[in-house]
């Protein structure tokens, strides 16, 4: 079975609890690496999507 990809806001939300963890300092030194390693692909994510959505909509507007 194929992976189902991630939605957009699935990603965010993710992001956001990351970035939590860090401003209240639950995050250790050994979990820190890791847990910015899976911030970089969710913000890649979220970018790639974001550049997908606007490129169809360009072209959308553009054929009428």
């Amino acid at each position: 079975m194929a992976k189902q990809e991630m939605k957009y806001e699935e990603a965010v939300a993710q992001l956001e609890e990351i970035v939590s963890k860090m401003e209240t300092g639950e995050l250790d030194v050994d979990s820190l690496s890791t847990h910015l390693k899976m911030a970089q692909k969710l913000i890649k994510l979220c970018k790639d999507k974001l550049t997908k959505t606007d490129s169809e909509i360009k072209k959308m507007l553009n054929d009428e």
